[in-house]
């Protein structure tokens, strides 16, 4: 297990953000993350890829376990299972998948995602999920001090939720995965289409999180910010994307204080114009 001191997460977050934190602890065995989570009590802060998060603070008196990088081994199970622990980036990922002719993963090959993150999160796009392609999830429990198994059917995933989601402290360590034996060529080409849609449509060359707000039942998020012209409504560093107002960027050094107020502006906007009540899906630390 590596570990740093006044460490600065720059790097580990996808907004890009300035925050330095006490310790951070980078672990690569199961028996890290018992070192590291056994007393519940001992609260510390989880990152996978950094990918869904709003760092909101410069400095945390606090500790941070950071998946991302070092808890990150993918393996074939037979010839179309996929064991990977829950640092592992998804675009790695579904390239592994790729080099070994399974098909299932391609839409992951541009969602900026850790596997832990995916899980939690039940991530995905176009109509698949992660849900689909999960046999079973490895997991610690820090309250019994125990490393356990659950099956899909068992985590109750729901739209961007799941049993990881409601129980915080459940530590994701790995999980088995159900592809299928593909055309190396058809992959490919789905996963460069997937890869070429989300960058016409995305501002990936600004540093962001992805979607800021959950799609609110009958509407959609974008449409509502465009009527209220905020397209380009910046405060601070941080602005409301130009190329797809559902999405905000760090164009010139933004700071999470930034990005936390241009949200309640937005949220205000909307509630006052559509009496809709906007609900953040980026967690905010």
């Amino acid at each position: 297990m590596k570990a740093f001191s006044n460490f600065n997460l720059r790097e580990y977050n996808s907004y890009r953000l300035s925050a330095v934190c006490r310790n951070a602890y980078f672990p690569e065995y199961d028996e890290d993350i018992r070192t590291l989570f056994s007393d519940p009590n001992d609260k510390k802060i989880v990152l996978g890829g950094g990918y869904n998060i709003i760092l909101s603070q410069d400095y945390y008196d606090a500790d941070f376990v950071v998946f991302s990088g070092t808890y990150n081994n993918i393996s074939l199970v037979g010839d179309d299972q996929v064991m990977c622990q829950a640092g592992v980036d998804m675009k790695e990922l579904s390239e592994f998948a790729l080099a070994n002719e399974l098909t299932g993963l391609e839409i992951y090959y541009d969602i900026p995602s850790s596997l832990g993150g995916a899980v939690v999160m039940n991530a995905g796009a176009g109509g698949e999920d992660i849900k689909a392609l999960l046999v079973e999830v490895y997991y610690y429990d820090p309250n019994t001090d125990a490393f356990n198994t659950i099956s899909v059917s068992d985590i109750n995933f729901e739209y961007r939720n799941s049993f990881f989601q409601k129980n915080p402290e459940m530590i994701v360590c790995r999980a088995l995965l159900q592809l299928k034996k593909g055309n190396v060529d058809e992959i490919k080409a789905k996963m460069d289409k997937t890869k070429e849609a989300r960058w016409a449509k995305q501002p990936r060359e600004f540093p962001n999180a992805g979607s800021v707000f959950k799609r609110p039942p009958g509407r959609f998020v974008g449409p509502m910010i465009d009527e209220l012209g905020l397209k380009g409504f910046a405060v601070g560093g941080a602005k409301v994307s130009e190329k797809h107002s559902g999405f905000i960027i760090n164009y010139a050094d933004a700071k999470g204080s930034d990005i936390l107020s241009l949200i309640s502006s937005v949220k205000a906007k909307v509630q006052d114009a559509f009496g809709v009540d906007l609900e953040v899906e980026q967690r905010v630390i």
